[in-house]
């Protein structure tokens, strides 16, 4: 991805969320300059990954395929084992799919916080991480559901489905843009992913103009 198509994101997911009355932490909104000038103090934000994290999946195309969050709270599994859950919030376009992948070790909940439809398709993975064709038991807000193979669930603005690891799931907006919160136990991007394809989780940037705000990729 280009740093100029990453910057152009911020903006928009700026806008959006502030149409849908969504708030961010005030380090989101700083740049290279306010990041230079902390010290320990935010040690935090970087060693748990807190913030920004845009992300094409390697597939040079974001708004076909491809993903927006920002993480708004979260542990790590050695300097902030305590803190046992996370949160994010994302932002799903129209038809822009996130590939189909399971987390080993996070249950997580993601919630339609407004926009359009959420779907979800969804599979059981095999021993060999493949996609298992048993049925599926999940809780769509608190009632259980016991669903096909590959069957989609559609979240219409306020409900939520929880996912437990090894559960394959893709997802995509249809009707608008989806507003989508994700709350779940401590969230580990670098090693917890696994893809159905062989995918890039992190984006491999040209960097063609200088840096609006720091994804988390960027603080190492």
């Amino acid at each position: 991805m280009k740093r100029s198509e990453i910057n152009e994101i911020q903006r928009n997911a700026k806008d959006f969320l502030r149409k849908h009355s969504f708030y961010l932490p005030a380090f989101a909104y700083w740049g290279p300059n306010e990041w230079d000038s902390c010290g320990p103090e935010i040690d935090e934000i970087k060693k748990c990954m807190l913030g920004w994290d845009i992300t094409d999946f390697g597939s040079n195309d974001f708004y076909t395929r491809g993903l927006f969050l920002f993480t708004l709270r979260n542990g790590n599994l050695f300097d902030y084992k305590d803190k046992v859950y996370a949160e994010k919030i994302m932002i799903v376009e129209e038809n822009q799919e996130t590939p189909m992948h399971f987390h080993q070790f996070k249950m997580e909940d993601i919630i339609n916080r407004g926009g359009g439809d959420l779907c979800i398709q969804l599979y059981n993975s095999t021993k060999e991480e493949g996609l298992s064709d048993e049925d599926l038991l999940v809780s769509v807000d608190g009632r259980r559901r016991t669903l096909k193979a590959g069957e989609i669930v559609r979240l219409h603005n306020g409900e939520s489905i929880c996912l437990k690891p090894f559960m394959y799931h893709r997802f995509w907006a249809e009707g608008g843009t989806c507003l989508v919160g994700e709350v779940s136990m401590t969230n580990d991007d670098t090693s917890d992913n696994r893809f159905l394809e062989n995918l890039g989780r992190f984006p491999k940037i040209d960097e063609d103009e200088p840096i609006l705000h720091l994804l988390s990729a960027d603080y190492s």
